[in-house]
């Protein structure tokens, strides 16, 4: 099965500021072998159709069959030296830790399919009536609320919001046989510094809704973590998607940041260009999502 195209805002934590019992977890996750971030995507995926295709099938991954929560962690490690810091930030120590957080967040995912997809699909998709998989999945969502979800997905497309959070020039693309990886690491310092102002910019330009929603919500996000973690958006599985032509004309983020300059300016012209060229070039991966 092709890999989901996928794109994700992740959030590394020092391993040393998880309470107990989830630093012994994850410290004997990584021992046994944290996640390869190239195959992040993949590795969700399978958790997901592995539950599916237990007998009894579960509704969500990470759980027994009555709906009890049968944790397996999965985490992917980074290296504080791999972050880029701006003067006033500081990452670390390590190792840093993302916990995949996979039964939340399938969790959430399924309510809001259960609200958005019609009665025949529904039906056909899930093993339990649909109120009892809401109330279920509900009822994780309330025990979760607490804890902090470490990644956050898109599908198809990048929120524009989401390219506030990093430094254009600090792109990385990592490449192997028959695999390539996009993604930007920022010192959660500097993420949250750059989010507060484009908040503040967004806000006088455009209001309380759209973008300033977004990144209100992102800023809320990224207070509830360690000062000293490290924040990664990975393209995921859209570059699934992309040619070498497609990344190489891609300025998502300087045109993200020019946008933040010119509202803050009051240059509307330079907003309405850059936006343009950003719908542009993201509309054609979208609109993929209504072919499929």
């Amino acid at each position: 099965m092709p890999e989901s195209f996928v794109a994700y805002l992740r959030v590394y934590e020092p391993l040393s500021s998880f309470e107990q019992p989830l630093r012994d977890e994850l410290s004997a996750a990584l021992e046994e072998g944290p996640v390869d971030p190239f195959e992040a995507g993949r590795w969700e995926q399978d958790q997901w159709l592995r539950s599916q295709l237990a007998a009894p099938p579960r509704l969500l991954p990470g759980e027994t069959a009555d709906g009890e929560e049968k944790r397996a962690v999965g985490v992917l490690a980074l290296d504080p030296e791999e972050v880029p810091t701006g003067p006033a930030a500081s990452v670390g120590p390590g190792p840093l830790v993302c916990p995949l957080d996979v039964r939340g967040r399938a969790a959430a995912a399924l309510v809001g399919f259960l609200g958005d997809s019609d009665v025949p699909l529904r039906t056909a998709a899930l093993q339990v009536p649909a109120e009892t998989a809401k109330s279920r999945a509900s009822k994780v969502i309330t025990e979760t609320a607490d804890s902090a979800v470490h990644v956050l997905s898109s599908t198809w497309t990048v929120p524009l919001p989401w390219f506030v959070v990093v430094d254009p020039e600090e792109r990385c693309v990592f490449s192997e046989p028959g695999r390539r990886r996009v993604c930007w690491r920022v010192a959660m310092a500097d993420a949250r510094r750059r989010v507060a102002r484009a908040h503040s910019v967004a806000q006088q330009s455009l209001g309380d809704e759209g973008p300033t929603k977004i990144l209100d919500e992102t800023g809320k996000w990224l207070e509830r973590f360690h000062p000293h973690s490290a924040v990664e958006l990975d393209y995921g599985g859209l570059v699934k998607l992309m040619t070498e032509s497609d990344l190489d004309v891609d300025t998502s983020a300087e045109d993200v940041h020019a946008i933040v300059d010119a509202m803050e300016a009051g240059d509307a012209e330079e907003v309405g260009e850059r936006y343009e060229q950003l719908r542009d070039f993201w509309a054609e991966f979208a609109s993929r999502e209504r072919h499929n």
